[in-house]
C-alpha cells in the first residue's frame, strides 16, 4: 500500500495499522447503520462493504502476507 506514498519502511506497519483501524471503523459503521425506524440505508451499506473489502485486502496482503498481486 505504501509504495506510491514514498514512506520509509520502518513506518509501513504503522501506516497499515492506522489504515486498518480507519477502514474497519468505516466498515462496521456503514454495515450496522440503521435509521430511526430500524431500516438500513443502501449507501451506508455500499460504502461499508467497500471499506470492508479494502480492510481485508490490506490485512491479508500487506500485514499478514498471505497473498500478493
Amino acid at each position: 500500500m505504501t509504495e506510491f506514498l514514498n514512506i520509509p519502511a520502518e513506518y509501513e506497519v504503522l501506516v497499515n495499522i492506522i489504515f486498518l483501524v480507519a477502514t474497519g471503523f468505516i466498515a462496521v459503521h456503514g454495515i450496522r447503520y440503521r435509521d430511526e425506524e430500524g431500516r438500513g440505508n443502501f449507501v451506508h451499506m455500499l460504502f461499508g462493504c467497500i471499506a470492508g473489502l479494502f480492510f481485508f485486502a490490506i490485512l491479508f496482503r500487506d500485514v499478514l502476507g498471505v497473498f500478493s498481486f
